[in-house]
């Protein structure tokens, strides 16, 4: 195996540097590159003129430090970025760059992990798009939940976890209450509300359709329902899992880390419940049915709870590392 050089390349991880492009008039576009010149934080920048007709308005193309870029992206939407100029930002897999890893030890210091929270508000309204599929999917996890509560089965549960989509109402509602915006809040609770609604009702259909043909498992006509009490009754361990399941899934975001797994978590909280009030509904079982529904208003409130303050810390927390004098250079 060949030896590597002590001049080989300092790399950097996929999160650290961003690309970003610009097009508009050429006087916009100069005045920004005139910024950019002057930043530390931006390399290999590039100014491509309009020609010919051919290309009809002035395109910038950079990298940018993504530590910096919280304040570099302000700038820019002063000058006009994302109005008469287009904005495109993107991050880099893999750069090599001695000259930005001295930048990003020497001037950012802590703050070279600091969340984009542009990029962060772009991912939460990805995910808060309410298409048909959404509620088809909350519908579907609602009935193979019943089926795993029918039939006991944790495993055919953990399967209408994998299934559900509600996360990204969750968080979007949540950033939005913490951003102190109506919209986002408004549409997030109206996707939700419907949604689970029309989770619980497919869920009382089915399990009505299978008490009318008397095809529930003898064990379940017995008492004997482990996940059905399991995932119905409101306690205190059932807000301690919200609680971190809401932070979790906040700070998996604004680290771009959010995941299958993460909502799995997240339906943890939520789509066992609405099925257990909708299987309960369907065999007259009036208390359980008003436990499962306790369980679900309470999760779905601590898991909103907790993103707005786990949200409102990071951003306080990262507004104290930014205040704090850059690191001396030696």
């Amino acid at each position: 195996m060949p030896e590597v050089s002590s001049g080989s390349p300092v790399w950097t991880s996929a999160l650290e540097m961003l690309r970003v492009r610009l097009g508009g008039p050429p006087e916009t576009v100069d005045r920004m590159a005139v910024m950019l010149r002057r930043d530390p934080y931006v390399f290999d920048l590039t100014v491509l003129p309009a020609r010919n007709g051919v290309q009809t308005l002035d395109v910038i193309e950079c990298h940018v430090l993504a530590g910096a870029a919280n304040q570099l992206l302000r700038e820019l939407r002063a000058l006009g970025a994302g109005e008469e100029v287009s904005l495109h930002v993107d991050t880099v897999a893999l750069s090599a760059s001695a000259t930005a890893r001295s930048a990003e030890h020497l001037l950012l210091g802590p703050l070279a992990s600091a969340p984009v929270w542009e990029l962060v508000a772009a991912r939460i309204r990805e995910g808060s798009v309410y298409r048909p599929s959404f509620y088809l999917l909350l519908v579907a996890a609602g009935i193979i939940g019943a089926v795993g509560i029918l039939t006991n089965s944790q495993i055919v549960v953990v399967g209408a976890m994998v299934v559900g989509p509600e996360y990204g109402a969750i968080a979007a509602l949540a950033y939005g209450l913490e951003r102190r915006t109506l919209d986002p809040v408004r549409r997030a609770a109206a996707a939700l509300t419907v949604g689970f609604t029309l989770a619980i009702a497919a869920t009382f259909g089915f399990a009505a359709l299978v008490r009318a043909f008397d095809l529930q498992p003898a064990a379940f006509d017995r008492g004997l329902q482990p996940v059905s009490h399991l995932v119905g009754t409101p306690n205190f361990y059932s807000v301690v899992v919200a609680v971190v399941a809401g932070a979790v899934g906040v700070v998996s975001l604004t680290l771009d880390r959010a995941g299958t797994l993460l909502g799995v978590f997240i339906s943890a909280t939520t789509i066992p419940a609405a099925a257990d009030m909708g299987v309960a509904l369907g065999f007259g079982d009036w208390s359980e049915a008003l436990a499962s529904l306790g369980q679900l208003a309470l999760n779905l409130v601590v898991l909103i709870a907790t993103g707005v303050v786990t949200l409102a810390a990071q951003r306080s927390l990262w507004r104290r590392v930014r205040e704090r004098p850059p690191p001396a250079v030696p």
